[in-house]
């Protein structure tokens, strides 16, 4: 598979604030999952979300997208007349089984006016486009997804996970991908537990621990700020020691 990198522009400008949100709070009885996290996502930048099992982050990232509603605070996004305004891949993308990839796609591209084969072309699924569903393996299945969430252009793109459990090549296809949207103009923010990959590829870092956004910043000023030779380093430092859930591949592992 390859994927095609010329993607159409937002005509967004890069740093310019796409979506803000402030003192965002999630309560689950008596639970915060997410607590008091203010956040910004800015177009044309590659945005990872990093911390343990269970910090919030999937939370986090459905409080953006709207799919739930915080307990407190305000996610404020900028629409500018777009027709989709965010593009959302969950870590298990599901879709109606006995459809090929194109007919699914098609389903999507039809409500937005876009081109179902370049979708799939610009995901690398285009050689896949005849195949079930049910036939795609995991990672063809999250491409899948990643073509459903970017259909329409959204300038916002939130990714969970969208490398949990593939191998070292699709993992990487999938950054490729994310990092080619966010070269297009769009603010692409994504969940990892690869400090590795997030620190090589992403303009930003953002991490979180127990609910709570602990830091914010470039990794190589993470790094710098911390004294750190890695940003698995950092994060041990900034969160007490705590890598629990955190994942690092390996250069051999790629």
């Amino acid at each position: 598979m390859t994927i095609e990198q010329t993607l159409p522009s937002t005509d967004r400008t890069d740093e310019e604030t796409v979506l803000t949100a402030e003192g965002l709070t999630r309560e689950f009885g008596s639970v915060a999952v997410v607590e008091d996290v203010s956040l910004q996502l800015d177009a044309g930048t590659l945005h990872a979300l990093i911390g343990p099992n269970g910090s919030g982050k999937t939370t986090l990232l459905r409080l953006l997208a709207g799919i739930i509603q915080p307990t407190a605070g305000t996610v404020s996004v900028d629409e500018d007349d777009q027709l989709r305004t965010i593009g959302y891949l969950p870590q298990q993308p599901d879709f109606r089984p006995s459809f090929t990839a194109m007919e699914t796609i098609e389903f999507y591209a039809a409500l937005a006016d876009d081109d179902p084969a370049a979708l799939l072309s610009r995901v690398g699924l285009g050689d896949a486009a005849d195949r079930r569903v049910e036939d795609l393996s995991g990672g063809m299945t999250r491409l899948l997804g990643l073509a459903q969430a970017i259909t329409g252009d959204p300038p916002i793109v939130l990714l969970d996970e969208p490398g949990s459990g593939l191998d070292p090549r699709m993992r990487r296809q999938t950054i490729d991908v994310a990092q080619s949207l966010a070269a297009a103009g769009a603010a692409v923010l994504y969940t990892t537990h690869d400090l590795e990959l997030a620190e090589q590829s992403c303009d930003r870092v953002s991490l979180i621990e127990a609910g709570r956004l602990v830091e914010t910043a470039p990794p190589d000023a993470l790094l710098d700020r911390e004294g750190a030779a890695t940003l698995r380093e950092a994060f041990e430092s900034l969160v007490d020691g705590s890598a629990d859930g955190v994942t690092v591949i390996g250069e051999g592992d790629r």
